[in-house]
C-alpha cells in the first residue's frame, strides 16, 4: 500500500547563526498544498524567488563554501547548507513544505538535524488526500570516482535503506560503517542526532578562507589529527572567541567531546547524503550503497537519480508496453514526432537522458522508397536522409518533462561540420548518438553520429528551434 503525501500542521521558526557565513538567520517552516514540493524562500531578498529543492538549482563550482555543504541558488538568491533541513524532512518523510529563511544559510544547531526534527514534530504532522510519487529503481545505477576512492550505488529493492562506508585513516575514526533500513523506525532516534564532524586542520583552513563564521565548538565534532603546542590552543581559543580551556583529548577529538554514537561520523554522512539525495525531487524506492561519500560525489548521484526519474516519467506518458532494451518504439515515437511515411526515418531509440543522449535505429531495408530512384542499379542512402534520420533523433533528444512535444514542431537553424564516412546500403543498421551541446529553452545544439557496425560513417552539428504547431 502506497503511502499519502505529508506535510505539517502549523508554522514554526527556529533561530541561530549559519555555520559558513555566520549570519543570524530565522527559519520557518509552513504548511503547503499537495505537489508543492520542498522550496526555499528569502524573506529577506526583494521579489525573491521560491527555490526548488531539486539537483537542477545546485550551484556547481569549486569554492569551498560548496564543497564543504549544499548551495541551491534561483536568478541571483542562493541558499547555503540546506542538507540537514533536507535530511530532517526525508526522515520524517514530509513531501510538502515552504521553507522562510531571513537570511542565506539555515541555523546550524548542534550541527545536526535534530533541532529541526524537534521543530517539525512540534508542528505536528499531517497527511494529505494524495498518493506520494516514487522513483523506483529497476536497474543498478553507478557512480565512481577512483581518484577520491568514492563509489555509490543504487540497486532495486522495494523500499528506500542507506549504508555508508568511510575510512579517513585516522585512529580516532578508523574504519566505520552505519546503514539505514527503516526511516519510521530508526531515523529519529539513531541518525538525526549525529553531529557533523571535520578534522582540525579544516577547521584552521575553513576559518583562514572566512569560512565557518558561526561555527564554535559546540555545533561540530572536531578530531584533532596533528599534535597541539600552547600557542595552537591560544591560537584556536582566539579564532573561536573562546574563554573556557582547550584541550587536546584522550580519546582523539578535542575537549574531549563525547561522541552520540561510536560510529556517529559515519551516521552523520549518511545523513548528509540523505538530505543531498533529496534533491532527487522524488520519494526513492532504492538500496544505496555508499563508500566514502561527500556532497559532490552525493549531488551526481542526485542528478543521476532525477534523470533516471524524468526518463522513466517521460517513457511511462508515450510508451504503453515496456519492451526490453527499448526505451521507446515505433509507436511511441509516432506520438513523439509529427513526421510519417515515408519521411519517419527511426524504428526505435534504445538509450535516452533527457537534454542530454539519446540513441537511435534506423533498419534501412531494400523497400525504402528513396531506393527506387538513389541509385535503381546501386542503391545507396542519401546522406541528406542520414543527417535527417540523426536530426529526428535529435527531436526525440528534446523531450522533458514540461514540454508536450506532441504540440510541437522542431525546425532546422544550421548544419555544420556534415562529413559523410562510408556508403550505407540496404540491410545495414544505422545506430545514431545524439548528444546535446547546448541547451537555451528554445534553441538547441546537438552533435550527431551515425554508425554501421560500429563503424562511423556519418557525423555532424545540428542547430534545432521549437515552435508550436
Amino acid at each position: 500500500m502506497e503511502k499519502k503525501q505529508r506535510t505539517i500542521k502549523n508554522k514554526v521558526t527556529y533561530e541561530g547563526r549559519g555555520l559558513h557565513t555566520g549570519n543570524l538567520a530565522k527559519i520557518t517552516f509552513k504548511p503547503a498544498p499537495v505537489n508543492f514540493g520542498r522550496r526555499f524562500f528569502r524573506t529577506d531578498v526583494k521579489n525573491s524567488p521560491q527555490i526548488p529543492a531539486i539537483v537542477d538549482y545546485v550551484v556547481q563550482d569549486q569554492s569551498i563554501e560548496s564543497l564543504r555543504g549544499t548551495t541551491l541558488k534561483k536568478d541571483d538568491v542562493v541558499v547555503h547548507t540546506v542538507e540537514h533541513v533536507l535530511s530532517a524532512l526525508v526522515g520524517l518523510e514530509i513531501d510538502n513544505i515552504l521553507i522562510e529563511l531571513s537570511s542565506n544559510e539555515p541555523p546550524i544547531g548542534d550541527g545536526s538535524a535534530m533541532p529541526f526534527v524537534n521543530l517539525l514534530l512540534e508542528a505536528g504532522i499531517e497527511e494529505q488526500n494524495e498518493q506520494k510519487e516514487y522513483v523506483v529503481i529497476e536497474e543498478t545505477i553507478n557512480y565512481s570516482d577512483e581518484k577520491r576512492g568514492i563509489q555509490i550505488v543504487a540497486l532495486p529493492t522495494d523500499d528506500y535503506r542507506l549504508t555508508v562506508m568511510i575510512d579517513y585513516k585516522n585512529p580516532a575514526l578508523g574504519s566505520q560503517h552505519s546503514g539505514l533500513f527503516s526511516m519510521e523506525k530508526e531515523f529519529i532516534s539513531e541518525f538525526a542526532p549525529a553531529r557533523t564532524f571535520c578534522f582540525l586542520h579544516e577547521v584552521e583552513m575553513l576559518a583562514e578562507q572566512n569560512l565557518i563564521k558561526g561555527g564554535d565548538l559546540d555545533s561540530a565534532v572536531v578530531i584533532v589529527d596533528r599534535e597541539l603546542s600552547v600557542a595552537d590552543i591560544e591560537r584556536l581559543k582566539k579564532m573561536f572567541g573562546i574563554d573556557k580551556d582547550v584541550q587536546l583529548g584522550a580519546n582523539g577529538i578535542l575537549n574531549n567531546k563525547e561522541l552520540r554514537y561510536k560510529n556517529e561520523p559515519c551516521r552523520h554522512k549518511l545523513l548528509d547524503l540523505m538530505g543531498d539525495l533529496a534533491l532527487a525531487g522524488v520519494n526513492i524506492k532504492a538500496q544505496i550503497l555508499a563508500a566514502r561519500p561527500g556532497h559532490q560525489s552525493n549531488i551526481e548521484f542526485a542528478r543521476m537519480i532525477r534523470n533516471y526519474y524524468k526518463k522513466k516519467q517521460l517513457t511511462r506518458k508515450y510508451q504503453d508496453i515496456s519492451k526490453k532494451g527499448v526505451v521507446f518504439d515505433i509507436d511511441a515515437i509516432k506520438k513523439i514526432l509529427p513526421h510519417r511515411y515515408p519521411f519517419l526515418l527511426i524504428d526505435s531509440i534504445i538509450e535516452f537522458e533527457p537534454e542530454k543522449r539519446a540513441v537511435g535505429i534506423k533498419n534501412v531495408t531494400t523497400n525504402e522508397p528513396f531506393f527506387q530512384g538513389h541509385f535503381p542499379e546501386k542503391p545507396v542512402m542519401p546522406g541528406v536522409l542520414i543527417v535527417e534520420a540523426m536530426a529526428q533523433v535529435g527531436g526525440v533528444l528534446l523531450l522533458n518533462e514540461q514540454e508536450d512535444m506532441e504540440k510541437k514542431l522542431v525546425y532546422f537553424m544550421g548544419i555544420d561540420n556534415v562529413k559523410f564516412r562510408k556508403l550505407v546500403q540496404p540491410g545495414d543498421q544505422l545506430v545514431m548518438e545524439l548528444e546535446m551541446l547546448k541547451n537555451r529553452r528554445t534553441t538547441f545544439k546537438m552533435s550527431g553520429k551515425a554508425f554501421v557496425k560500429g563503424e562511423l560513417v556519418c557525423e555532424a552539428e545540428m542547430m534545432a528551434a521549437i515552435v508550436d504547431r
